[in-house]
């Protein structure tokens, strides 16, 4: 099920507001917020995935790394269901 365009509206917003103090505090670290929430702080990018799909499912959230620029995927990249393989 594709998620509505804009779906992450709030999560990139808020995730905007916090930035500095992201910035600040988290440099090179990896952050996932769901709504306007931020579930953590992490080493890295696996450990936050695992957190994230532990708490959310498929989403919708967002995972950044904060200080770098965010990685724009095309829409059918980040709709693909994952499956095992059969």
């Amino acid at each position: 099920m594709a998620e509505a365009p804009g779906a992450l509206d709030l999560e990139i917003a808020t995730f905007e507001r916090r930035r500095a103090e992201l910035e600040a505090d988290h440099l090179g670290k990896w952050v996932v917020f769901h709504g306007a929430d931020l579930l953590g702080v992490f080493e890295s990018f696996e450990i936050a995935a695992e957190q994230a799909v532990s708490h959310f499912g498929s989403g919708p959230f967002l995972l950044r790394q904060v200080g770098a620029p965010p990685v724009i995927m095309p829409a059918s990249v980040m709709h693909l269901p994952i499956r095992a393989a059969d």
